[in-house]
C-alpha cells in the first residue's frame, strides 16, 4: 500500500494559521489527481486543497473546523486504490450483480420483464373492466 500525504499548502507570510472548512470527500472515497478535497480559510483568502495523486482517500487526520498551520499533514491517499477501485469502475455487462449473482444486463432485463408483465396485467384488467361495463 503506497500512501501519499495531503498537507496544508504554504500560507502567505503574514498568515500563521487557517481553518479547515468542509471536506468534499470522505475516507474510503476514490479521488483523482487535482480533485479538490477541502477548502481552507485564512483571514485573507480561501484556499482549495487538491489531491496530490489519484487513489483512495484512506485517512482524514484533521476534521472540519479545525485550525491548521502550513505544511501540516491533514490526510493520506492510498495510491494503489484497491479499496474503492471496484466502486469507481463503470458497470459492464460482464460484471456480476450482488443481488441475483447474474450480470448487470440480466438484472436489468429481469426487472424490465417484471415491470412489463405488471403493466400488461394492469392494462388488461382496465380493458376487461371497460368491456364488461359496456355489455348489457
Amino acid at each position: 500500500m503506497a500512501l501519499t500525504e495531503v498537507k496544508v499548502p504554504q500560507l502567505s507570510e503574514s498568515v500563521a494559521e487557517a481553518t479547515m472548512l468542509t471536506w468534499k470527500k470522505k475516507a474510503g472515497d476514490l479521488v483523482t489527481a487535482d480533485e479538490i478535497l477541502i477548502e481552507i480559510e485564512t483571514d485573507k483568502v480561501v484556499l482549495e486543497v487538491p489531491a496530490p495523486s489519484s487513489g483512495v482517500l484512506s485517512e482524514i487526520l484533521v476534521g472540519d473546523g479545525a485550525t491548521v498551520v502550513a505544511e501540516q499533514l491533514i490526510a493520506r491517499i492510498d495510491t494503489d486504490g484497491k479499496v474503492g477501485a471496484a466502486a469507481a469502475a463503470p458497470a459492464s455487462s460482464n460484471s456480476t450483480c450482488a443481488c441475483c449473482s447474474g450480470t448487470w444486463l440480466q438484472y436489468l432485463l429481469q426487472h424490465l420483464i417484471a415491470w412489463q408483465a405488471w403493466q400488461c396485467q394492469r392494462l388488461q384488467k382496465c380493458w376487461l373492466t371497460m368491456v364488461w361495463q359496456q355489455e348489457p
